[in-house]
């Protein structure tokens, strides 16, 4: 029996995480175990224990009066997290033209922009092809703690991302520009590469998650 209820919560936990980086449920929603229950078809002791999971994880918050919602999304957190993304990857796109590995990664990163166009359809699977790109960006310092830097905040990235989707940033331009900035590396033009990235996939993203931000406080 214990099996099957740890069994049961690791499936609730799986469905309820998917949910919240889909945005199925919603920066701030309201969540209680009764409607995940009804929502999951299970009753409400593994619910529980997915909660506690993700409470850990810090995607579901409780107030005083214990109520739950899913974790808002900041300015705070859009500007820190777009930060340490382009600081990281400004640094990894220095290091990999001074190794003279950019021809050798850009053909790393066109498998992933590969995966980005197939998914251009659908937001949720784009964002996750795409945190694997900036993955495999920062892959060329080889350090496991900036790894888990990006691997710690991949759930905020993955809901901002699909934010700015929502609010103006293009899956097709931003593919289309991807590309190009591969052919720049290809060509050995770092600088023309990273200002395309910073331009396009920083500027725009981050400028539109605030926007959803601002959208959501006056609605």
């Amino acid at each position: 029996m214990a099996e099957k209820t740890a069994s049961l919560a690791a499936q609730a936990y799986e469905k309820i995480k998917e949910n919240i980086l889909n945005l199925t449920y919603s920066p701030g929603m309201p969540l209680t175990e009764a409607m995940l229950a009804t929502e999951l078809g299970m009753s409400r002791s593994p619910i529980r224990a997915a909660i506690q999971m993700l409470r850990s994880e810090g995607l579901i918050v409780s107030d005083y009066y214990k109520s739950m919602t899913v974790r808002e999304i900041t300015d705070r957190d859009i500007n820190e997290l777009y930060q340490i993304r382009e600081l990281l990857e400004g640094a990894a796109f220095r290091l990999i033209f001074s190794l003279g590995r950019n021809e050798e990664y850009s053909y790393r990163i066109e498998e992933k922009v590969v995966r980005m166009c197939a998914a251009a359809e659908d937001p949720y699977e784009w964002e996750l092809a795409d945190t694997a790109m900036h993955m495999e960006i920062i892959s060329i310092f080889d350090n496991e703690r900036i790894n888990k830097i990006y691997e710690n905040n991949l759930c905020e990235l993955i809901r901002i991302g699909q934010c700015s989707v929502q609010n103006g940033m293009k899956i097709s331009k931003t593919n289309e520009n991807l590309k190009k900035m591969i052919g720049y590396m290809r060509d050995g033009n770092s600088e023309e590469a990273f200002a395309l990235l910073k331009a396009d996939h920083f500027k725009i993203g981050r400028d539109s998650a605030l926007k959803a931000e601002i959208i959501e406080r006056l609605s």
